[in-house]
């Protein structure tokens, strides 16, 4: 009985999308009623003469997340232009927590992108907080192409050395959060 009513609240659900198709099955779902939300991040587009342009690229390729109740709205769901399936253990669906979506969409900007740098800027310096240079100073020097590691001048008495590290390991020297502030 407990697993029923379950099943009728909502819950966040990773949808696997057919190839490149994550726009289409957004806009499918939403017209469902379904809220959803396909996490982007900013890709550049080369030009020759024009100069660089950026792009909405899917975060997760080939995913977005879902909200609904599994009851009421699997079998709909599923048979949505663009989906390929519901991400599922066995034959239940897969709850993705509360939590991860919301600290997800924390870091969601003003222009729709997730941040990954956290708000860094080159020269900015930084403690590494965990791993082997835990407690170390270091100076952010660059965001590594597609990817939440940064590129860091790591100081140290005898001589400075640069280092990869994940952008999780890192906290600014004057305490502000890496973090980027939540878009009203």
């Amino acid at each position: 009985m407990v697993a029923f009513r379950e099943e009728t609240v909502p819950h966040w659900y990773a949808i696997h999308t057919h190839s490149k198709q994550e726009d289409r099955a957004a806009s499918n779902l939403e017209a469902w009623q379904v809220e959803i939300f396909a996490p982007c991040r900013k890709g550049r587009q080369l030009r020759s003469s024009a100069g660089p342009t950026y792009i909405h690229l899917p975060l997760f390729p080939g995913y977005i997340f879902a909200r609904f109740s599994v009851l009421k709205s699997l079998h709909k769901i599923r048979y949505t232009r663009g989906v390929h399936s519901v991400v599922s253990v066995g034959i239940q669906p897969a709850v993705v927590d509360d939590e991860l979506i919301a600290l997800m969409q924390v870091r969601c900007t003003d222009d729709g992108y997730i941040s990954m740098s956290g708000g860094l800027q080159r020269g900015d310096e930084v403690i590494i907080k965990e791993g082997v240079f835990k407690g170390f100073v270091g100076v952010f020097e660059r965001q590594m192409k597609d990817s939440d590691r940064v590129t860091l001048l790591l100081k140290t008495v005898a001589h400075k050395s640069q280092v990869i590290l994940g952008l999780d390991y890192l906290e600014r020297v004057d305490g502000q959060s890496l973090q980027a502030p939540r878009s009203a």
